[in-house]
C-alpha cells in the first residue's frame, strides 16, 4: 500500500510517523499532507534499508545530490563513492542520472547501498517513439 493510500483510509503509517518525528509535527500533519498532495514521502516498499523523508508544505528544506554513469565512465565504485559523500554530507535525497553502462545493475546497486530515497529518470531508448 503506497503512503497515499495509507492516508486515503485515515491511517498514519510508520513512514509518517518517522518523519514527523523528524520534523517536529504531529504526524496527524503529516497524513492530511499526503492526503492533500503537498507533502510526499518517496518510500518505496522494496527499498528495504531506507529512512523516510518528507519533501513538502510546512516542512524544511531538502538538499538533493545528482550522480550517475555517461557512455563515457560508467564505474559502479565511483558513484558509491559519490553516494557515501552526498549521505556524509547531509544530503536528504539523491538522484541517479545514469546514462551509461549496465543501468539496471547500476541503480540496484546504488539503491540497494543507500538509506536515502534514490530518484531516477525513465530510460529512452534511441529510434522508439512513445
Amino acid at each position: 500500500m503506497t503512503q497515499l493510500e495509507s492516508a486515503r483510509q485515515g491511517t498514519i503509517t510508520p513512514q509518517m510517523k518517522v518523519v514527523a518525528q523528524v520534523e517536529g509535527v504531529e504526524a496527524e500533519f503529516i497524513r492530511q499532507g499526503v492526503l492533500k498532495g503537498t507533502i510526499v514521502i518517496p518510500a518505496n516498499v522494496r527499498h528495504s534499508n531506507l529512512i523516510a523523508c518528507g519533501i513538502g508544505a510546512g516542512l524544511s528544506t531538502k538538499v538533493n545530490a545528482n550522480i550517475g554513469t555517461s557512455s563515457d565512465f560508467g564505474n559502479i565504485d565511483t558513484e558509491l563513492e559519490k553516494l557515501q559523500a552526498a549521505i556524509d554530507a547531509g544530503a536528504d535525497t539523491v538522484m541517479d542520472l545514469s546514462t551509461g553502462g549496465d543501468i539496471s545493475t547500476i541503480r540496484q546497486t546504488i539503491i540497494n547501498s543507500s538509506s536515502l530515497p534514490i530518484g531516477t529518470v525513465p530510460i529512452y531508448q534511441a529510434g522508439i517513439e512513445a
